[in-house]
Parts: C-alpha cells; structure tokens; sequence
C-alpha cells in the first residue's frame, strides 16, 4: 500500500487524546492493563504519567506529541505489518512513528511479553 501526503497530514492533524482511549479499551478488552499501556508509551516516547496528561488535556496533535518526545533508541527495531503498512518503509517520519505506537499497543494487546514489546536487548 502506498502512504498518501492525504494520510500524512491526516495523521499529523490528529489528537493523542481522541486515540488514547482506543488504545486502552483494546489493551483492556484483551486483559492487558492501563499502566502496562503507559509503560510502552514511555518506552516509545519518554512521557511518563504526568507529561502523557498534560498532552492529553492539551489535546496535542500527533505532530506535537511526537515533536516533544524522546523516541526510544531502539524504536527502529519495531518492524512488520499495522494497518495494512509495512513500518520499515513508511517514509514520512511522524507516520512512522504514529505506526509504532500503533504497532507496540497491538503487540501489547495480543499478550505479547513486555520485555518483548520493549526490545530488550538479550
């Protein structure tokens, strides 16, 4: 599938806050925790609790909310298929990053181990 500049920007103009709770609804449904979702998040991003609220409260966009995040160093080894989209090709920066945070709440939500979903180095 080909990632349109439509798509981009869809994604850019998007808020956190009205993904977030998508997010914990299907780590939830699938008996993975908040606090478990939170953990990822501040691995990708850096955000903890209260930076993460803020956001939301502020209702930040997907462009500001990746702006202000330290992505993980190894965030580039999140690799393969979310929605319908190969990670390791997207080329617009921000898509990618939205894919990862898709990407590791979908492996979180199918039970996969955090140390996993974290990739830990062994």
């Amino acid at each position: 599938m080909k990632i349109t500049d439509k798509h981009n920007e869809r994604i850019a103009k998007m808020t956190f806050a009205s993904v977030y709770p998508h997010y914990v609804t299907k780590v939830e449904s699938k008996g993975r925790t908040r606090e478990e979702l939170h953990q990822v998040i501040e691995w990708l991003t850096g955000f903890n609790e209260k930076k993460l609220q803020a956001l939301i409260d502020g209702k930040a966009t997907f462009e500001v909310f990746f702006e202000k995040a330290t992505l993980h160093p190894n965030a580039h080894l999140i690799t393969g298929m979310i929605c319908g989209y190969r990670i390791e090709e997207i080329e617009n920066p921000l898509t990618q990053k939205a894919r990862y945070l898709d990407k590791l709440v979908d492996e979180l939500a199918k039970g996969r181990k955090m140390e996993k979903i974290l990739r830990k180095q062994p």
